[in-house]
């Protein structure tokens, strides 16, 4: 049976695409999994009964930082971990979503000459691959315009794995889940598993303001929750696993950062909403590009952090209900390809286990 190696990791935006390949491909191959110790990917991997191997990286920052000077030594000996993981395991495919963790191992994939597909979900490709493109065989974008910057003939324009629970998403389901007692429109937010203490101030103040209009689900993550007595239509949950789908189909908006593969998600999912993007000051900016690109096509509606008041936030909501309708039909126009079928097919490829 052939094995492959997956990495990425740092946020779970990097973790959660590779989860829907890898639920595809379980049955006909052995896999595993790379990455950082008490990390995200380990902590959603290890939900999956996934064997999960231990490596360190260091982060590549574009500022000052003084981890910068010893985080290379990290990389290195993420590196030589790599290498010995690689000899003794003897993967057929590196598969890497990107993210710091994804260095070493595609670096030593590259020393000892094993294959590796790589999968960018941003707008712009991110430091860590960009530093690993040259190496892949096969390079996955989730958007058009990306693939017009590389220009390359290794790439192959996938979409981006969405899980089968998203697939399948029932909005009864979800509605019967929350148990609203007032018929208000559901109002679903949530910050990312790195971006959400803005937003979670923001609902917190807004709270009572809220629920004149909606039924509130706030989804705050690890640690966030309000220590405040729950209020009738208002849900708060650290996570959302395998109800999230369901969650999300029954929501009539959402407001979220603009991560790609959450904007991937609402788009599916033909969800009106508002995107507030991560600052640069926290981000390389990836998010405002991705915001200013789908408000541009019609699909997203976008506010900045540093511009978001409590008096905008609540018409822009106002404004997303009131034109639910027309936003829904231009989402319909977005054409989301099957990206596990894409992918499993390239990966397929390369093992040998279909032809060419």
């Amino acid at each position: 049976m052939p094995k492959i190696f997956f990495t990425g990791g740092g946020t779970a935006g990097h973790v959660t695409p590779n989860i829907a390949v890898i639920r595809e491909l379980a049955l006909d191959f052995e896999i595993l999994y790379v990455g950082e110790s008490s990390s995200v990917e380990e902590k959603l991997i290890s939900s999956i009964s996934i064997p999960f191997f231990k490596i360190k990286s260091g982060k590549l920052r574009r500022y000052f930082s003084l981890k910068n000077f010893y985080d290379p030594f990290k990389v290195i000996v993420g590196f030589l971990q790599s290498l010995r993981l690689c000899v003794i395991e003897k993967p057929d495919l590196v598969f890497s979503k990107g993210g710091y963790v994804a260095v070493p191992l595609v670096l030593a994939a590259r020393v000892l000459s094993i294959p590796i597909i790589a999968h960018e979900s941003d707008l712009t490709p991110g430091l860590a691959n960009r530093l690993t493109f040259p190496f892949c065989s096969k390079i996955c974008l989730t958007f058009p315009p990306t693939a017009g910057q590389l220009s390359d003939k290794r790439v192959v324009l996938t979409g981006t794995p969405l899980r089968r629970a998203l697939l399948e998403a029932d909005a009864k389901k979800g509605a019967s889940l929350l148990k609203f007692d007032i018929n208000l429109p559901i109002l679903l937010v949530f910050g990312g598993s790195k971006g959400a203490r803005f937003l979670n101030e923001l609902i917190f103040r807004l709270r009572d303001k809220l629920l004149e209009s909606f039924n509130v689900v706030h989804i705050t993550g690890e640690g966030n929750r309000s220590q405040e007595k729950e209020k009738q239509g208002y849900i708060q949950k650290e996570f959302l696993h395998h109800d999230f789908g369901d969650v999300l189909a029954a929501a009539s908006v959402v407001v979220s950062r603009a991560g790609a593969n959450s904007i991937y998600e609402l788009l599916a999912l033909r969800k009106p909403h508002l995107l507030v993007p991560l600052p640069k000051t926290s981000s390389r900016g990836d998010q405002l590009e991705n915001a200013q690109k789908f408000c541009e096509l019609g699909y997203s509606r976008f506010i900045e952090e540093d511009l978001l008041t409590d008096d905008i936030f609540i018409q822009e909501l106002k404004n997303l209900i009131e034109n639910k309708t027309s936003i829904e039909k231009q989402m319909a126009n977005f054409k989301a390809p099957d990206a596990v079928s894409i992918i499993v097919k390239e990966i397929k490829k390369i093992t040998g286990q279909t032809s060419v």
